[in-house]
């Protein structure tokens, strides 16, 4: 088959964000006098979107009111706005693999479930938003992954279709989107994958990074 686009994960597939998500997790529970979370915890809840991740952050005995969630919500986003990109890292090969992937003639997009709000700034932050046609944020359609939109709307915005587009990720929810959207997926083993490690049988290709996914799709 022809691939002709590949739309990225975001955090946990190019960037290792967890060490700011963590300090604005953080800072978000000791502003509502909640006990800290762990580290690891905090990787483990990454994935749906900020919603999500803040209402696993609040969830022990109980889950939080609606009136709760949204005072939580609003104290995490003015405390990720401060974090966002301060110790983010890439993973490795992923630089390397984004000039592959464009020097080949490749669209590229990110589809991620993080909110718009922060995904730019944080590309920009780092310093690959010229690498990407187009961005599909958790907040840009009426649906997150694991659902097709995100990874049809990329490719809309691309000029390409779903069944040329490959899609690369670090958890169920990035094979669940691109299986559904009728795209091929890659699954990187490293990330957070929300604590439970994806079944390379579930994927098209299990790649140890962005490097090894450019080689492997010369197969295909």
């Amino acid at each position: 088959m022809k691939v002709c686009s590949v739309t990225f994960d975001l955090d946990g597939t190019l960037l290792d964000t967890l060490a700011d998500l963590t300090e604005a997790c953080q800072a978000m529970l000791t502003e509502l006098g909640q006990p800290s979370r762990q580290r690891e915890e905090i990787a483990g809840f990454v994935g749906n979107g900020m919603a999500v991740l803040v209402e696993r952050c609040l969830t022990r005995e109980r889950a939080p009111s609606e009136a709760e969630l949204v005072a939580a919500i609003t104290a995490f986003r003015r405390h990720y706005a401060e974090a966002n990109g301060r110790n983010t890292q890439f993973y490795p090969g992923v630089q390397q693999g984004l000039r592959l992937f464009r020097n080949a003639g490749f669209k590229m997009a990110v589809v991620t479930n993080k909110p718009a709000e922060f995904t730019g700034m944080l590309l920009e932050r780092v310093g690959i938003s010229e690498f990407f046609d187009a961005l599909v944020c958790g907040d840009t359609t009426a649906y997150k992954k694991p659902h097709p939109e995100p990874i049809h709307h990329a490719c809309r915005l691309m000029g390409t279709q779903p069944g040329e587009n490959l899609h690369i990720g670090d958890s169920i929810n990035d094979i669940q989107s691109a299986r559904a959207a009728g795209s091929v997926v890659f699954y990187v083993p490293y990330g957070y994958h929300e604590g439970e490690p994806v079944d390379s049988a579930d994927c098209d290709a299990l790649v140890s990074d962005l490097v090894a996914a450019f080689e492997r799709l010369k197969t295909f």
